[in-house]
């Protein structure tokens, strides 16, 4: 694992330019970009996609009088649910999440839901249609937004502090990232680097994605979860 300082003068080299001694202390323009670039990298990664290096597990124990519960006092480091991961744990059952405003709505004042619990994000609150009368664990899974490691003990981190913060993403593609960032605010041609960036992104994060596992037996462990069964035809 590489430090971003590191990475930083790896591309200074690619770039035939002095590389930056330190990124925090504000010394030279040419460091002040290179920070600059370099979390402009770790951010777009971030909001590209559920990389796996992101995703997480929180559990709400919830409160039969409480609708409302402050995702940041559940999981400090949210920054998107991943879809269709919310279930009670309790009686393994998928929570039903509004698909836009006008569902929600109706849900709410229009129609009889017989009890299913439903939700929806909003101004960064889980807010609950209904719940049941006891407490549920509620499981879920997200996606973090920390971004990088601290060298010391891998704490995971949000924002760039340090010269020797490790990226939680792939060293290579945080290498490309800041590459052709920074030829791009140096008024250089990046196009050819920003081509293999992107292609490398994509064939990295394809290459994450686990293909969902298909059922060639008659019964499906996940029996409680709807969606399409694939061949259930017993195969001898």
């Amino acid at each position: 694992m590489k430090s971003i300082l590191t990475i930083c003068q790896e591309v200074a080299d690619l770039a035939a330019v002095k590389r930056p001694e330190s990124l925090f202390s504000g010394r030279s323009m040419s460091d002040n970009i290179f920070l600059s670039v370099a979390k402009s990298a770790l951010d777009s990664l971030l909001r590209y996609g559920d990389w796996p290096e992101l995703t997480k597990e929180a559990v709400l124990l919830t409160d039969p009088q409480q609708k409302n519960y402050f995702l940041e006092a559940i999981c400090p480091d949210f920054y998107s649910m991943l879809p269709n991961t919310i279930y009670i744990k309790n009686m393994a059952e998928k929570v039903i999440g509004a698909v836009n405003p006008d569902k929600w709505m109706r849900a709410k004042y229009l129609c009889d839901d017989n009890g299913i619990v439903k939700f929806k994000l909003q101004n960064n609150y889980l807010k609950f249609l209904n719940l049941p009368p006891y407490p549920v664990k509620i499981v879920f899974q997200y996606r973090s937004n920390n971004i990088c490691y601290t060298a010391k003990n891998f704490q995971e981190k949000s924002e760039l502090t340090a010269d020797t913060d490790i990226p939680i993403f792939d060293y290579y593609l945080v290498k490309l990232g800041i590459l052709w960032r920074w030829l791009k605010r140096s008024g250089m041609d990046y196009a050819e680097e920003y081509a293999e960036y992107t292609g490398e992104v994509k064939k990295k994060f394809s290459s994450a994605s686990v293909a969902e596992d298909i059922s060639l037996s008659e019964y499906s462990i996940d029996s409680f979860d709807s969606g399409v069964k694939i061949n259930v035809k017993v195969i001898h």
